[in-house]
């Protein structure tokens, strides 16, 4: 997009509407939503305990599509809570038989079309007599089809779902509804296999002709249900807490947040809003600045989703937009270097906050591409113009404690930072959270830890010994 046509669509901050919160494909890989770039599951195979194929797509959406506003997210919470509650009256939720009830409306089968009664009996004692193969494919699908529609009323008669709230009251107001229409009500609450070719063709007309919309739909919102049974038991089975979601200026704050990728994490709080809507992190490598950063934006993106959180407490008006900087690499066959993606990174958080959304973005350790004066230009340029960026909240990671100096006296820039300590001449790191900008340089600690030094210089010894002799 080019700087003249962003100029021209600017609009101030917090002006967009939106319905969900967009997250661009290099985002969703910084926080696995789909991919897990080591040997443990994506977040959405961690979130998808649903027992249904369109179950499995219905989630898929949601999980590309997060909410960007408090009214859907609190309804999505509101249905995720009943689920919990109501864990038994769920699991009575037909799951395995809408994969052949949906086959059978797709599968090409012969079918007797014919309204007038003697006209139907003649088309269907042809195809009983001379298409016996379609015909048990008929059979087959009505006895399912029958069987799902019994299913459903045994679920949809239980007086507990009378009370649902948020999202799930119309999704079972709906199925109610189409469950009794007309034609369905004349389903028979019995095994149907048996029944001789006329009431079996009769039937198929019906799932096949005169509902076959009907039967989509129940399909469709018994895969809409899937996928919320889907989040509350994961909700449930991590023991996540439902975060509060509140109206206003854009902001996040936790206390316990904690990666749920992580074995034994320990907690962290959490604080960002529009008096301190940067969070500025330093600290030496391994000392938690990268998970912390993923924590954060993990659990934001549930709490979108209308899900609970890995926190004790969590607390958040919604965003419109989320970028994350984190894997970075350059691309040889276009020509891009490793400073100009992030670079374009930048841009792309630039672009979307000059359109007016509500952004959240994550810059983990930025401008690593290029020397260490640029670098250090670079990053306080962009901290100061993220401070001045009302309705917008940033994570801002670096090794340039230098950076200290210049933003010390700029409130919208909260600095943080993780640290190293030593136990018997070894580092030692606790992961937790300290106020201030870290002055560790442990660079160089760490490659005598690792016994780099120690290996180059006996190469060095050997080589040297060698020529002499």
């Amino acid at each position: 997009m080019r700087n003249s046509e962003i100029n021209s669509r600017s609009v101030t901050a917090n002006s967009v509407d939106a319905v969900e919160m967009k997250l661009d494909e290099h985002t969703l890989r910084d926080l696995e939503i789909f991919e897990s770039s080591s040997i443990g599951p994506s977040l959405f195979e961690l979130c998808n305990l649903t027992r249904t194929d369109g179950g499995v797509e219905v989630l898929r959406r949601r999980m590309e599509n997060p909410w960007a506003n408090a009214e859907n997210i609190r309804a999505t919470q509101d249905a995720i809570v009943f689920i919990m509650s109501l864990r038994d009256v769920f699991s009575k939720l037909p799951s395995y038989i809408t994969r052949h009830a949906q086959q059978y409306q797709r599968e090409i089968l012969v079918i007797a079309t014919q309204a007038n009664r003697l006209e139907f009996a003649i088309g269907a004692m042809s195809l009983w007599i001379n298409h016996d193969r379609h015909y048990q494919g008929i059979v087959r699908g009505v006895q399912i089809t029958s069987g799902l529609i019994r299913q459903l009323r045994e679920f949809l008669s239980q007086p507990e779902l009378d009370q649902s709230l948020g999202e799930l009251a119309p999704l079972i107001a709906e199925m109610r509804e189409l469950v009794a229409s007309p034609l369905l009500e004349k389903v028979p609450d019995k095994d149907v296999s048996q029944s001789w070719f006329w009431p079996i063709l009769r039937m198929d007309q019906t799932f096949r002709i005169h509902n076959k919309g009907t039967i989509l739909r129940i399909l469709e919102l018994i895969y809409e249900l899937d996928a919320l049974v889907a989040m509350a038991e994961v909700t449930r089975k991590y023991g996540f807490v439902m975060p509060t979601v509140e109206q206003g200026p854009l902001s996040a704050q936790a206390q316990g947040l904690v990666h749920l990728f992580v074995k034994e994490p320990i907690a962290n709080p959490l604080q960002l809003n529009q008096q301190s809507r940067v969070l500025f992190l330093t600290g030496p490598n391994m000392a938690g600045k990268t998970t912390y950063m993923r924590a954060f934006a993990t659990a934001l993106y549930l709490a979108h989703l209308g899900m609970g959180v890995p926190a004790a407490e969590f607390r958040f008006s919604p965003a419109q937009r989320m970028f994350s900087s984190i894997n970075l690499s350059d691309d040889l066959r276009s020509g891009v270097s490793y400073f100009r993606a992030e670079a374009l990174r930048v841009k792309a958080v630039a672009e979307a906050i000059a359109l007016g959304y509500r952004v959240v973005a994550l810059m983990d350790e930025p401008f690593k591409g290029t020397n260490v004066k640029d670098a250090l230009d670079a990053s306080l340029s962009i901290l100061k113009r993220f401070a001045d960026m009302n309705g917008c909240l940033f994570m801002f990671s670096s090794h340039l404690i230098e950076l200290g100096d210049h933003i010390a006296s700029t409130c919208q820039i909260r600095c943080v930072h993780f640290e190293a300590g030593e136990t018997e001449g070894s580092l030692q790191f606790d992961y937790r959270l300290h106020d201030g900008i870290s002055t560790q340089r442990l660079g160089v600690r760490v490659l005598v830890e690792e016994g780099v030094f120690a290996l180059l210089d006996a190469a060095n010894k050997l080589r040297q010994k060698s020529k002499k002799n």
